[in-house]
């Protein structure tokens, strides 16, 4: 298992990379400020929104991306 995570998924170039990297079979953290958004980019993906996880997160503040990391370990394990 692969994992990456993409800033800015919730539209645009973020949301087309994340994607992307489903397709080719990687597990998407999907970052960005608004929750709606994320949620929106991982029903897209389909059946593939299984190996999504959606972390609103403002990238200025040092709890919230301490907590994104957090999030991301307890889902997946690891960040590639």
């Amino acid at each position: 298992m692969k994992v990456a995570m993409v800033t800015g998924a919730g539209s645009g170039i973020g949301r087309a990379c994340s994607l992307a990297l489903l397709e080719a079979g990687y597990h998407v953290v999907l970052v960005g400020r608004r929750a709606d958004a994320l949620n929106e980019t991982a029903a897209l993906a389909g059946p593939l929104a299984a190996n999504t996880l959606a972390v609103p997160t403002d990238a200025t503040d040092p709890a919230a991306v301490k907590a994104l990391f957090e999030a991301t370990r307890a889902k997946f394990g690891r960040l590639d």
